[in-house]
């Protein structure tokens, strides 16, 4: 079984190779949510998520034989980034096996870092498959994701840190796929403050890990926001440390998950992505589990595509009804929808999009349904917006 040492030593090798992230609490965060949040910024690393620890801890202990022959992995995002980074820093050659379905954008990534790219399978069993066949004809070490002592004894470097710069957090808060960040944060914080409690954190679509320590049945979805998270079968050894050293479990939806992102984004000016906003979900979706607490949450990744992070922030806005849809009926005569638009105006909302519809409306013929999509500063604007409208005579509601 993994032991202190073990991280600690990983922590020796790594001093140097990659950052020693902050790890400071966030005033307006602790406010909101009802603890005192500490936040890990593990997203500022090189390739922007944790997963460098684990590969270069792995490499770095490669004999001169297997550093010759060089590495293989299995991997459709950071682990990826993370062994070809740190192989072309050492000079070993990195084959990475991605599924077919890989985005362009982390191909590219992975093989502007030095990398063999093979695309191959349409899932990512097919991809692991084929990686433990170049591994067994090309002679390479095969650099599993999450289920290998040397991994989670780099990820667990991660707690090291945190309880150097916040001895007294009473909780840490982790997000959990295969289980390597938890198994060595787990590991390493114990050994370190006996009475701290580890929390493991999911998605409600990916409960791998909730189902074999809870004997739970969750059912597993096909996709979801936090995809460095969507593991179906997590690591034998992390499960064994985990029924050692994790205390409690929790799932969270996706859209506490996208919650979570657009509150970083805006609170703490940081970008993450779906698994790196995991821990700050789990204390919007169960706030009784840590009032009063110092919490520290590991902003695991920062790898989101640009395309789902546009969507979120938008989605975030409507939740928080800065962007709301509202439909006004009227009559079909001129200067009405100018008189619509300028009563908007005088309450203070801009507009975003008019929709004139005639047709497509149960009102009677000469009226109009016009939907206005607004930019507010929140749901009592909307209000606001919506009672200004009614004193001037038109019906209006939100949509």
């Amino acid at each position: 079984m993994l032991a202190l040492h073990d991280i600690q030593a990983a922590a020796s090798r790594l001093t140097g190779q990659l950052l020693d992230t902050p790890c400071v609490e966030s005033r307006t965060l602790s406010q909101l949510v009802g603890c005192q949040v500490f936040l890990k910024f593990e997203n500022l690393q090189y390739t922007a998520s944790f997963k460098e620890r684990g590969a270069c801890n792995k490499l770095s202990q490669l004999d001169p034989g297997e550093r010759a022959r060089g590495v293989v992995a299995m991997s459709a995002g950071n682990h990826a980034q993370g062994v070809a980074y740190h192989a072309q820093r050492l000079g070993i050659r990195a084959v990475i096996v991605m599924p077919r379905f890989t985005p362009g954008v982390k191909v590219e990534r992975t093989r502007g870092f030095g990398a063999e790219v093979v695309l191959h399978g349409d899932t990512l069993d097919e991809s692991r498959a084929h990686a433990r066949e170049l591994a067994a004809s090309q002679g390479l070490v095969f650099v599993h994701p999450y289920d290998d002592a040397a991994i989670v004894a780099g990820q667990g470097t991660i707690a090291l840190e945190m309880l150097r710069a916040q001895p007294d957090l009473d909780t840490l808060v982790i997000a959990v796929g295969g289980g390597g960040l938890i198994g060595g944060m787990a590991v390493a914080a114990k050994a370190l403050k006996p009475g701290i409690r580890v929390v493991g954190v999911q998605t409600e679509r990916f409960p791998a890990m909730v189902n074999a320590m809870c004997g739970t049945h969750h059912a597993q979805g096909s996709s979801t926001i936090a995809e460095g998270i969507a593991v179906g079968s997590p690591g034998e050894l992390n499960q064994a440390l985990a029924r050692q050293h994790v205390d409690d479990w929790l799932l969270v939806d996706e859209g506490d998950i996208e919650q979570a992102i657009v509150m970083l984004l805006e609170i703490e000016k940081t970008l993450v992505e779906g698994a790196g906003a995991a821990g700050l979900a789990a204390l919007i979706r169960h706030p009784g589990r840590f009032a009063g607490q110092r919490v520290g949450l590991v902003l695991c990744g920062g790898n989101i595509d640009p395309l789902l992070l546009a969507s979120i922030i938008e989605r975030g806005m409507v939740r928080g009804g800065r962007l709301a849809r509202i439909a006004v009926n009227a009559r079909d005569v001129p200067g009405n929808l100018a008189r619509i638009t300028a009563l908007v105006a005088e309450a203070g909302a801009n507009i975003d999009e008019v929709h004139h519809q005639r047709a497509f409306t149960l009102l009677a013929a000469q009226n109009v349904e016009i939907e206005l999509v607004l930019q507010t500063r929140g749901h009592e604007h909307v209000e606001a917006v919506l009672r200004h409208l009614h004193q001037a005579g038109f019906q209006a509601r939100r949509v």
